[in-house]
């Protein structure tokens, strides 16, 4: 396999074992110091206001100086760091004066590059200002048969003086500002983060049609669950009363219809503004950052293990007691609309033990949208579900007999909503442990909980196991709703088994991590992919093949359906590794980059400190776009040949995008 996509499911054990090795060369110092790499900075200037920095290592014999680009998980590659920069305008990206070697590093067990005797980096600039200084810092290592040193560095510094002072700004700063964010292993005669201009069928109706279908799915997903609180034992007994309490309380049906549909329309009003005021509270731009946050990420997963143990019944979550009082007490002393929307509030309040965890999934589930719509339409959606049924029974009171009684089968909805909230549990976890990288909730492991958790399940309804809240009067015998729903969740079950050992299970790709986390796969390798563009991109023009590029985001459901319903299918996945060289940027990876990039962007300077705040710049900078998923067709200059593609599970039209980038 490639070293840029080496897998880093064995990237802890490689650091660990360079780690032992710098140990130990570290304890043998004690007796030698060893320095097999020797620096020197120079400055060259070509003309009156430009210039090159050239960095040049001089090595030892028998020692080998890693190169600027190095799979993960390998010996740290040697890169460049400018500290102070006065006086001057870096053009372009750092450069070798040769190419570096190639060869297959038993150690480490991957493809490694390094240089051997002499090599100069070089870096042109422009000088905008009579006096100039450039410092910095090269991190590096080198390693020989035997040893390697420990990772080290050298700083540099030089100043300079020109007779001219530059009028203008570099004419080509703009266009190669995104050159001096990370080095290549080589540079071409053209700029492949240069903008670019989108086809005709750009991506505007694609992007508004996947935000649209997002909006959407939250609606519909929030309306089930509202549907689903009306089974528990907090709001099920309610109805009847309520709406009795209205047919006796109006004198006559018509006034106690409108009264019911009023009490409705206050449900959907208390909801909905819940949702808006999570949107005011986080604003727009927190509710996208919370989608990859590690600490918000990892709140929410044990604020709904917390949500499924309440379920359980190892305690409730309630509000406290004198709200309910306080809101009934003013029902009481009102009258019309006032006293009608103080009882729509009580009901909230005392349903809060069932409805609170599923309220408060639904708005960590829209808040990760990261549309500020979303909340509040999730709301709507949750809000509807609870108040339709209250107008129904109003209209045709007659219904109200017909209802199924109270009794053991609510305390069982809410198990079976407490399982539910412990399998999405995981999937918020699985979106920290992927972006940061920290490998804990790996394919196979998810998996592995999941089965648990639905056979679990389906024991629970075929009433094989029993849990407390059931209480002892609990009917041994089953009906035949809950045979049928326990032989679903252990028929899901089955499905899920043999993704153990590497199948693609589509049916769950949404919320399941990417195959190639997955250290066992009977399956077959997954298809060769850059997760670095220079890298991509320098692979596309040695080899000749257009470039499959794809933006796309650990924390992105949309993305995890598009690799599940298209990417995944055997008809694109061939013909993408056959015929194109394949990019995926993750834009909210959180590896850290070596050195904070610092960019302009609509008159702004920009911070860059991670991977994926430079994949997510590339994207703006290179096509005006920030949603993802987003996938085009480059040749290897980087022009654009086909799309972009956003969310739309189509394999025909996926596949003619791409035929469309090959011709």
């Amino acid at each position: 396999m490639h070293p840029i996509i080496y897998e880093k499911k064995t990237a802890m054990r490689k650091k660990l074992l360079l780690f032992i090795g710098c140990t130990l060369l570290a304890l043998s110092a004690l007796a030698q110091i060893v320095e097999p790499i020797h620096w020197k900075e120079s400055v060259v200037m070509t003309d009156d206001t430009r210039g090159v920095f050239m960095l040049t290592a001089t090595i030892d014999d028998d020692w080998h100086l890693y190169a600027l680009q190095l799979p993960d998980g390998g010996p740290v590659p040697t890169s460049v760091s400018w500290d102070k920069l006065e006086g001057v305008k870096l053009i372009g990206k750092i450069t070798p004066d040769k190419k570096a070697h190639q060869e297959h590093d038993r150690t480490f067990d991957m493809d490694l590059q390094w240089w051997t005797q002499k090599v100069t980096l070089q870096q042109q600039f422009e000088v905008t200002d009579r006096h100039y200084a450039i410092e910095g810092t090269v991190r590096f290592m080198a390693c020989n048969d035997q040893t390697c040193t420990a990772p080290a560095t050298h700083d540099f510094k030089v100043n300079g003086k020109t007779n001219v002072v530059p009028t203008e700004p570099a004419a080509n700063a703009d266009s190669t500002v995104a050159d001096s964010l990370t080095p290549a292993l080589s540079v071409p005669e053209f700029d492949t983060w240069a903008p670019v201009e989108a086809l005709t069928q750009g991506p505007q109706a694609e992007m508004a049609m996947t935000s649209t279908s997002a909006l959407w799915y939250i609606f519909w997903a929030c309306f089930g669950a509202g549907l689903l609180a009306l089974l528990t034992p907090c709001v099920w007994p309610i109805i009847p009363m309520t709406v009795s309490f209205f047919l006796k309380k109006s004198g006559s049906r018509g006034k106690s219809i409108k009264n019911a549909l009023l009490y409705g329309a206050s449900i959907v009003v208390i909801y909905v503004a819940l949702g808006l005021l999570v949107t005011a509270a986080f604003g727009p731009n927190k509710l996208n950052a919370i989608a990859t946050s590690a600490v918000c990420n990892i709140a929410f997963f044990l604020l709904l293990v917390i949500f499924a143990i309440s379920f359980f019944g190892a305690f409730e979550i309630q509000l406290p007691a004198s709200w309910s009082t306080r809101m009934d007490n003013a029902a009481n002393n009102t009258t019309g609309l006032l006293s009608i929307f103080f009882m729509a509030f009580t009901l909230t309040i005392v349903s809060f033990s069932c409805t609170g965890p599923i309220i408060g999934t639904l708005l960590v589930e829209a808040a990760n949208q990261g549309d500020r719509l979303a909340p509040a339409l999730g709301m709507l959606g949750f809000a509807l579900a609870l108040a339709i049924p209250f107008s129904l029974f109003a209209l045709f009171p007659s219904w109200l007999k017909k209802l199924p009684r109270s009794g053991s089968w609510l305390n069982t909805v809410k198990v079976v909503l407490g399982f539910i909230e412990l399998a999405l549990s995981l999937k918020f976890l699985s979106v920290a442990d992927l972006a940061y990288g920290w490998h804990i909730l790996d394919r196979e492991i998810f998996l592995a909980l999941w089965i648990a958790i639905f056979a679990l399940l389906g024991f629970y309804l075929l009433g094989m196991i029993r849990l407390k809240s059931d209480g002892e009067k609990a009917s041994a015998s089953i009906g035949i709703t809950r045979l049928m729903l326990g032989l679903a969740s252990l028929a899901f079950t089955a499905y899920l088994l043999p993704g153990l050992w590497g199948a693609p299970l589509r049916g769950t790709s949404a919320f399941v991590p990417p195959l190639y986390t997955q250290d066992f796969n009977l399956y077959g390798d997954e298809a060769e992919r850059y997760n670095d563009y220079d890298a991509g991109m320098a692979a596309a023009l040695r080899s000749g093949k257009p470039v499959f590029l794809d933006f796309s985001g650990y924390g992105c459901v949309n993305c995890r359906k598009m690799d599940g319903a298209v990417l995944d299918r055997d008809e694109v996945k061939n013909l993408i590794r056959d015929r194109f060289v394949s990019i995926e940027l993750m834009v909210d990876d959180k590896q850290p980059l070596p050195t904070d990039r610092y960019v302009e962007e609509n008159g702004k300077q920009v911070r860059l400190r991670t991977q994926g705040d430079m994949w997510s710049y590339l994207q703006r900078h290179k096509f005006g776009a920030n949603s993802q998923p987003y996938y085009v067709v480059l040749d290897a200059q980087g022009h654009l040949k086909s799309g972009p593609f956003a969310y739309r599970e189509d394999v025909p039209a996926f596949v003619e995008f791409l035929n469309k980038g090959l011709e």
